[in-house]
């Protein structure tokens, strides 16, 4: 197998990256097209820059590659880099994020479709029996901490949400309107449009409580946790009422464990609001429990609907929350719980306007998001960079990265000035870290540290299953032996394209792969329907 990369180096030392055109350097450009696309080795250099056609920064590689028989581990074949065209062997960086690389993002998209998607239809290992279990859709939202700007549609009258025109209703219409104690008015009689910058900004800036917020972000992945397991004991306590046994599995040790005979699976997107607070979006799916085989995928048993999952998630989102541990600008913590917006909705009903496939594309949509809503983006924030972003007199995202720096600021430290003692240094190794530490970390996440898709180990495919098949195909149109393993000893040499003419020529030949990939698909289906 080939070993895994060492960590890449802060942006600042990657060498030089050309992904993006600009005017004053188009001559230089055309010239580089021309120069590269005028040596003999022209096609070879193309083809050897296809794994990374398309992307923004790849990542260029040094070091040895060597073809080793499967069975016996004899050395067929070693090769350097050196003798590849550039000297360097190129990998697509594999960012998820499509504001950075828009090509590996598309890739990251549809395997996230897949992960979703399969766990409701089945398919790629997952049996299609699935597609019978109980399923719902639900939001979950943040509470407010503050008014901001919003818009508000009280009725939909247009096809497509995305292409919303409707007529909004007023912000925020207030008959007693006055202002807030730092003068501000407390009300907005303005209908926004939908990209109109004020939505998603607070009315007044030092109303709003922007450390709560980040905090929330912080502890919003802890809150899923407990409210996933609340509708688990909820399922459970329905199963129990009703006289459903549980069910026994032997374990490892030979004993046997006693579990609920329903378990829920689910797949959760995360989603940056305008207000740079997230909200979830979860499927959530009935499974049952097979005492034979665990890790099966069974329908739930008879007396136990949709119906009961929806109950479930509702009474959990009203019930669960989390007191944050203290702190010293909040001695006794904050709360953590869910807002009043909690939307739970059933797929494949009939006439309903959700189904799989549309509710699939809209979670892998969101999975190659960051903050980009907010108006934000940025890599991670050190010392050196945060006053670039953080100012707790600016705007709003600029007070949201000042109360996340300010908050995991060291709270256990010697105030008195003078040299540490022995008494302050063991102090300091029996009180527990700063839990709050990390909101440093993730200062330009705006305090939200979990990925943005996670689901249930039990719930669909995984990445690591959907590349490793990916990988396989590739190698069967490569005609590599079936025999033979690749295994690279490589270093880290730099990030992105040498010039811009070669990421031009590289990133045009990636776009007319994918067309006629794209063509050829749909040549196929019409095929197979006309012959049907």
């Amino acid at each position: 197998m080939v070993p895994r990369l060492p960590s890449l180096p802060p942006p600042h030392e990657e060498t030089a990256i050309f992904t993006t055109y600009r005017p004053g350097l188009a001559a230089g450009r055309d010239a580089q097209v021309l120069h590269r696309a005028a040596t003999p080795e022209f096609s070879g250099w193309l083809e050897h820059t296809r794994p990374a056609g398309g992307c923004s920064r790849p990542i260029r590689l040094t070091g040895t590659i060597t073809a080793v028989d499967r069975d016996t581990g004899r050395v067929l074949s070693e090769q350097h880099t050196d003798e590849l065209p550039d000297r360097t062997l190129y990998k697509a960086c594999g960012n998820r994020r499509e504001s950075v690389c828009p090509d590996c993002a598309w890739v990251y998209q549809g395997d996230a479709y897949q992960v979703v998607c399969r766990g409701l239809t089945g398919g790629k290992g997952v049996p299609a029996s699935v597609g019978r279990h109980p399923v719902v859709f639900a939001t979950f939202t943040a509470p407010s901490f503050g008014p901001v700007h919003h818009r508000h549609v009280p009725r939909h009258t247009c096809r497509h949400r995305q292409r919303c025109d409707c007529r909004p209703a007023p912000c925020r219409a207030r008959s007693n309107a006055g202002t807030c104690p730092h003068g501000q008015p407390t009300a907005c009689f303005a209908r926004h449009d939908a990209d109109d910058p004020r939505l998603g900004q607070p009315l007044c800036l030092d109303c709003y409580d922007h450390a709560h917020q980040v905090v929330w972000n912080y502890f919003s992945g802890e809150l899923w946790r407990r409210t996933k397991q609340a509708a688990d004991r909820h399922v459970a306590a329905t199963c129990r009422r009703r006289g459903i046994r549980k069910v026994g599995i032997l374990t490892a040790s030979g004993k046997v464990r006693w579990v609920p005979p329903v378990r829920v699976s689910h797949g959760k997107v995360a989603e940056m609001q305008r207000r740079a607070a997230v909200h979830f979006h979860v499927l959530l799916r009935l499974d049952g429990v097979d005492p034979d085989d665990p890790d099966a995928l069974v329908p739930p048993p008879d007396g136990i609907t949709v119906d009961d999952l929806e109950d479930a998630i509702r009474a959990a989102a009203r019930q669960i929350t989390v007191t944050t541990p203290a702190h010293p600008d909040q001695p006794d913590g904050w709360l953590i719980a869910w807002g009043e917006q909690v939307d739970v909705k059933r797929i494949n009903t009939v006439g309903g306007e959700l189904t799989d496939a549309k509710v699939a594309a809209y979670l892998a949509k969101y999975a190659t998001k960051a903050t980009e809503a907010t108006g934000h983006s940025s890599t991670r924030l050190t010392p050196a960079t945060v006053d670039d972003y953080a100012d707790p007199g600016g705007d709003h995202v600029a007070r949201l990265i000042d109360a996340c720096w300010h908050l995991g600021r060291p709270t256990h430290t010697d105030t008195t000035g003078g040299a540490a003692t022995a008494d302050d240094r063991q102090d300091s190794l029996d009180t527990k870290p700063n839990i709050y530490a990390g909101l440093r970390r993730w200062a330009h996440m705006l305090g939200f540290g979990g990925h943005f898709l996670t689901k249930a180990r039990r719930y669909s495919v995984t990445f690591g299953q959907l590349r490793a098949t990916r990988t396989t195909y590739r190698r069967e149109e490569d005609d590599e032996p079936a025999d033979t393993i690749s295994v690279g000893t490589l270093t880290y040499l730099g990030s992105g394209w040498l010039t811009e003419g070669d990421a031009l020529l590289a990133n045009t030949a990636a776009r007319q792969r994918r067309e006629s990939r794209r063509i050829g698909r749909e040549e196929l289906a019409h095929e197979t329907w006309v012959a049907a």
